[in-house]
Protein backbone atom coordinates (compact mmCIF):
# COMPACT_ATOMS: atom_id res chain seq x y z
CA UNK A 1 0.00 0.00 0.00
CA UNK A 2 1.47 3.47 -0.82
CA UNK A 3 0.42 4.64 2.57
CA UNK A 4 2.95 2.00 4.33
CA UNK A 5 5.86 3.67 2.25
CA UNK A 6 7.18 5.99 5.20
CA UNK A 7 6.16 3.00 8.07
CA UNK A 8 9.66 2.33 9.94
CA UNK A 9 7.74 -0.42 12.11
CA UNK A 10 10.18 -2.16 14.40
CA UNK A 11 13.44 -0.42 12.71
CA UNK A 12 16.06 0.70 14.99
CA UNK A 13 17.65 4.07 14.47
CA UNK A 14 20.85 6.09 15.79
CA UNK A 15 20.14 10.02 15.51
CA UNK A 16 23.15 11.89 16.17
CA UNK A 17 22.84 15.39 17.05
CA UNK A 18 19.23 14.98 18.48
CA UNK A 19 19.41 16.80 21.95
CA UNK A 20 15.76 18.83 22.31
CA UNK A 21 17.74 21.90 21.84
CA UNK A 22 19.43 21.58 18.93
CA UNK A 23 16.27 21.34 16.47
CA UNK A 24 16.80 18.99 13.61
CA UNK A 25 18.42 16.45 14.56
CA UNK A 26 15.71 16.21 17.47
CA UNK A 27 12.53 16.65 15.11
CA UNK A 28 14.12 14.28 12.72
CA UNK A 29 14.46 11.68 15.84
CA UNK A 30 10.65 12.04 16.75
CA UNK A 31 9.64 11.94 13.15
CA UNK A 32 10.85 8.43 12.98
CA UNK A 33 9.34 7.39 16.13
CA UNK A 34 5.77 8.68 14.60
CA UNK A 35 6.16 6.45 11.93
CA UNK A 36 7.77 3.36 14.45
CA UNK A 37 10.76 3.09 14.39
CA UNK A 38 12.73 2.47 17.83
CA UNK A 39 15.42 5.50 18.08
CA UNK A 40 18.60 5.84 20.41
CA UNK A 41 19.13 10.03 20.71
CA UNK A 42 22.95 10.71 20.87
CA UNK A 43 24.29 14.29 22.00
CA UNK A 44 26.72 16.30 24.26
CA UNK A 45 23.65 17.54 25.37
CA UNK A 46 22.50 15.01 27.90
CA UNK A 47 19.40 17.01 29.51
CA UNK A 48 18.46 18.29 25.33
CA UNK A 49 19.30 14.23 24.95
CA UNK A 50 17.10 13.01 27.36
CA UNK A 51 14.02 15.05 26.50
CA UNK A 52 13.65 13.74 23.26
CA UNK A 53 14.36 10.28 24.04
CA UNK A 54 11.26 11.04 27.04
CA UNK A 55 9.20 12.21 24.02
CA UNK A 56 9.90 9.22 21.76
CA UNK A 57 8.49 6.69 24.55
CA UNK A 58 5.47 8.84 25.07
CA UNK A 59 5.14 7.85 21.48
CA UNK A 60 4.89 3.59 22.43
CA UNK A 61 8.71 3.31 20.77
CA UNK A 62 11.78 2.03 22.20
CA UNK A 63 14.53 4.69 23.26
CA UNK A 64 17.82 5.70 24.69
CA UNK A 65 19.43 8.60 25.28
CA UNK A 66 23.49 8.39 25.25
CA UNK A 67 26.64 10.89 25.36
CA UNK A 68 28.50 11.17 22.80
CA UNK A 69 31.07 13.90 20.72
CA UNK A 70 31.07 12.45 17.05
CA UNK A 71 34.30 13.42 17.10
CA UNK A 72 35.76 11.24 19.98
CA UNK A 73 36.43 7.98 18.29
CA UNK A 74 36.43 6.17 21.54
CA UNK A 75 32.86 7.62 22.38
CA UNK A 76 31.62 7.13 18.78
CA UNK A 77 32.62 3.46 19.50
CA UNK A 78 31.14 2.94 22.96
CA UNK A 79 27.79 4.78 21.34
CA UNK A 80 27.61 2.53 19.14
CA UNK A 81 28.16 -0.38 21.78
CA UNK A 82 25.49 0.78 23.67
CA UNK A 83 22.66 0.96 20.84
CA UNK A 84 23.83 -2.49 20.25
CA UNK A 85 22.68 -3.85 23.95
CA UNK A 86 19.91 -1.68 24.74
CA UNK A 87 18.05 -1.37 21.03
CA UNK A 88 20.23 -4.08 18.70
CA UNK A 89 20.94 -4.03 15.25
CA UNK A 90 21.01 -0.59 13.68
CA UNK A 91 18.85 -0.11 10.71
CA UNK A 92 19.13 3.84 10.23
CA UNK A 93 21.71 6.19 10.61
CA UNK A 94 21.09 10.49 10.77
CA UNK A 95 24.54 12.30 10.85
CA UNK A 96 23.17 16.20 12.15
CA UNK A 97 26.36 17.46 14.07
CA UNK A 98 28.13 20.52 13.05
CA UNK A 99 30.63 22.72 14.97
CA UNK A 100 30.83 26.66 13.45
CA UNK A 101 33.63 28.80 15.29
CA UNK A 102 33.72 32.60 15.27
CA UNK A 103 33.12 34.06 11.85
CA UNK A 104 36.64 35.52 11.01
CA UNK A 105 37.99 35.85 7.21
CA UNK A 106 39.75 32.90 6.02
CA UNK A 107 43.32 34.41 6.89
CA UNK A 108 42.34 34.98 10.36
CA UNK A 109 40.83 31.49 10.97
CA UNK A 110 43.16 29.47 13.43
CA UNK A 111 44.04 25.77 12.66
CA UNK A 112 42.55 25.17 16.11
CA UNK A 113 39.30 26.19 14.87
CA UNK A 114 39.65 24.87 11.51
CA UNK A 115 40.72 21.47 13.23
CA UNK A 116 37.28 21.32 15.23
CA UNK A 117 35.04 22.24 12.57
CA UNK A 118 36.27 19.64 10.75
CA UNK A 119 36.40 16.73 13.16
CA UNK A 120 32.76 17.17 14.28
CA UNK A 121 31.17 17.89 10.79
CA UNK A 122 32.84 16.00 9.07
CA UNK A 123 35.48 13.34 10.26
CA UNK A 124 32.89 12.76 12.94
CA UNK A 125 30.26 11.68 10.17
CA UNK A 126 32.91 9.54 8.89
CA UNK A 127 33.66 7.66 12.26
CA UNK A 128 29.88 6.78 12.63
CA UNK A 129 29.69 5.71 9.14
CA UNK A 130 31.89 3.47 9.51
CA UNK A 131 30.69 1.82 12.78
CA UNK A 132 27.50 1.75 11.01
CA UNK A 133 28.49 0.80 7.85
CA UNK A 134 30.43 -2.28 9.66
CA UNK A 135 27.66 -3.53 11.47
CA UNK A 136 25.29 -3.40 8.55
CA UNK A 137 27.37 -5.57 6.17
CA UNK A 138 28.38 -7.74 8.90
CA UNK A 139 25.08 -8.28 9.57
CA UNK A 140 23.98 -8.83 5.69
CA UNK A 141 20.82 -6.59 6.37
CA UNK A 142 19.73 -3.48 3.90
CA UNK A 143 20.43 -0.20 5.69
CA UNK A 144 20.63 3.21 5.40
CA UNK A 145 22.74 6.68 6.33
CA UNK A 146 20.86 10.00 5.88
CA UNK A 147 23.43 12.67 6.22
CA UNK A 148 22.61 16.59 6.93
CA UNK A 149 24.37 18.75 4.71
CA UNK A 150 23.96 22.09 3.70
CA UNK A 151 23.21 24.40 0.74
CA UNK A 152 26.61 26.03 2.17
CA UNK A 153 28.73 22.71 0.84
CA UNK A 154 27.18 23.24 -2.71
CA UNK A 155 27.73 27.04 -3.03
CA UNK A 156 29.42 29.69 -1.62
CA UNK A 157 28.11 31.52 1.30
CA UNK A 158 30.91 34.20 2.18
CA UNK A 159 30.44 35.87 5.74
CA UNK A 160 33.20 33.34 7.57
CA UNK A 161 31.30 30.59 6.20
CA UNK A 162 34.77 28.89 4.82
CA UNK A 163 35.57 25.98 7.41
CA UNK A 164 31.91 24.93 7.67
CA UNK A 165 31.26 25.01 4.09
CA UNK A 166 34.33 23.38 3.29
CA UNK A 167 32.93 20.54 5.91
CA UNK A 168 29.86 20.45 4.26
CA UNK A 169 30.84 20.05 0.49
CA UNK A 170 33.08 17.24 2.13
CA UNK A 171 29.74 15.65 3.12
CA UNK A 172 28.32 16.03 -0.01
CA UNK A 173 31.35 14.02 -1.36
CA UNK A 174 31.31 11.58 1.40
CA UNK A 175 27.28 10.53 0.37
CA UNK A 176 28.43 9.93 -2.63
CA UNK A 177 31.71 7.68 -2.34
CA UNK A 178 29.99 5.52 0.35
CA UNK A 179 26.35 5.21 -1.75
CA UNK A 180 28.75 3.91 -4.74
CA UNK A 181 31.12 1.68 -2.81
CA UNK A 182 27.90 -0.08 -0.53
CA UNK A 183 24.95 -0.05 -3.23
CA UNK A 184 25.46 -3.53 -3.72
CA UNK A 185 25.27 -4.77 -0.17
CA UNK A 186 21.85 -2.85 -0.21
CA UNK A 187 22.77 -0.25 1.69
CA UNK A 188 22.12 3.66 0.83
CA UNK A 189 23.35 6.57 1.46
CA UNK A 190 21.72 10.40 0.94
CA UNK A 191 21.93 13.54 2.33
CA UNK A 192 19.93 16.55 2.95
CA UNK A 193 20.64 19.84 1.79
CA UNK A 194 18.95 22.24 4.25
CA UNK A 195 19.06 26.22 4.13
CA UNK A 196 18.84 28.36 6.96
CA UNK A 197 16.73 26.65 9.78
CA UNK A 198 15.13 28.53 12.70
CA UNK A 199 16.33 26.55 14.95
CA UNK A 200 15.93 26.88 18.84
CA UNK A 201 20.10 28.33 18.43
CA UNK A 202 19.27 30.17 15.78
CA UNK A 203 16.46 32.05 17.24
CA UNK A 204 18.17 32.78 20.58
CA UNK A 205 21.49 34.41 18.37
CA UNK A 206 18.85 36.67 16.48
CA UNK A 207 17.15 37.75 20.08
CA UNK A 208 20.36 38.31 21.54
CA UNK A 209 21.32 40.43 18.52
CA UNK A 210 19.04 42.39 17.43
CA UNK A 211 21.05 44.73 15.33
CA UNK A 212 22.87 41.39 13.29
CA UNK A 213 19.23 40.36 12.81
CA UNK A 214 17.92 43.65 11.12
CA UNK A 215 20.58 42.81 8.86
CA UNK A 216 20.72 39.19 8.55
CA UNK A 217 16.77 38.07 8.24
CA UNK A 218 16.05 40.02 5.42
CA UNK A 219 19.31 39.32 3.75
CA UNK A 220 18.29 35.27 4.32
CA UNK A 221 15.10 35.76 3.02
CA UNK A 222 15.71 37.30 -0.27
CA UNK A 223 17.73 34.01 -1.49
CA UNK A 224 14.42 32.24 -0.13
CA UNK A 225 11.86 32.09 -2.80
CA UNK A 226 9.13 30.21 -0.70
CA UNK A 227 9.39 33.59 1.21
CA UNK A 228 9.97 32.28 4.88
CA UNK A 229 13.33 30.87 7.02
CA UNK A 230 12.66 27.12 7.20
CA UNK A 231 11.71 25.29 10.21
CA UNK A 232 12.96 22.10 11.67
CA UNK A 233 9.84 20.35 11.13
CA UNK A 234 10.30 21.34 7.50
CA UNK A 235 13.51 18.52 7.44
CA UNK A 236 11.19 15.71 8.46
CA UNK A 237 9.36 14.56 5.64
CA UNK A 238 12.12 14.43 3.25
CA UNK A 239 14.08 12.85 5.95
CA UNK A 240 11.08 10.03 6.45
CA UNK A 241 11.39 9.84 2.34
CA UNK A 242 15.13 9.10 2.48
CA UNK A 243 14.85 6.96 5.08
CA UNK A 244 12.04 4.81 4.18
CA UNK A 245 10.76 2.48 1.30
CA UNK A 246 9.86 4.97 -0.30
CA UNK A 247 13.39 5.36 -1.57
CA UNK A 248 14.33 1.92 -1.50
CA UNK A 249 16.40 2.65 -5.48
CA UNK A 250 17.43 6.40 -4.03
CA UNK A 251 21.29 6.41 -3.37
CA UNK A 252 24.18 9.13 -3.55
CA UNK A 253 21.17 11.79 -3.67
CA UNK A 254 22.01 15.40 -2.47
CA UNK A 255 18.11 16.65 -1.58
CA UNK A 256 18.16 20.04 -1.00
CA UNK A 257 15.37 21.37 1.22
CA UNK A 258 15.59 25.14 0.99
CA UNK A 259 13.33 27.08 -1.04
CA UNK A 260 14.21 27.21 -3.66
CA UNK A 261 17.52 28.68 -2.87
CA UNK A 262 19.75 27.04 -4.73
CA UNK A 263 17.33 27.29 -7.89
CA UNK A 264 17.46 30.63 -8.04
CA UNK A 265 20.19 33.01 -10.23
CA UNK A 266 22.63 34.95 -8.29
CA UNK A 267 21.04 37.93 -9.85
CA UNK A 268 17.39 36.71 -9.70
CA UNK A 269 14.78 38.31 -7.64
CA UNK A 270 11.39 37.52 -6.11
CA UNK A 271 9.45 40.27 -7.83
CA UNK A 272 9.23 41.48 -11.50
CA UNK A 273 9.90 45.25 -9.84
CA UNK A 274 13.43 44.18 -7.84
Amino acid sequence: MPGDLLKLGGRIALVTGAGAHGGIGSAIAVGLARQGAHVAIADTDDEGAETTASQIASLGCRSLAVHCDISNPEEVTSMFCEVDRNLGCLDILVNVPYAFPSRVHPHELTLEDWNRTLAVSLTGYFLCSKEALSRMVANGKKGCILNIGSIAGSSAMGRGNFPYSCAKGGVAQMTKELAIEYAGHGIRVNAILPAQVMTPGFKKQLKDNPAVAEKMVPRLLAGLPIGRILDPEDIVGPALFLCGEASRAVTGVLLPVDGGNLAMNAGGSLTWND
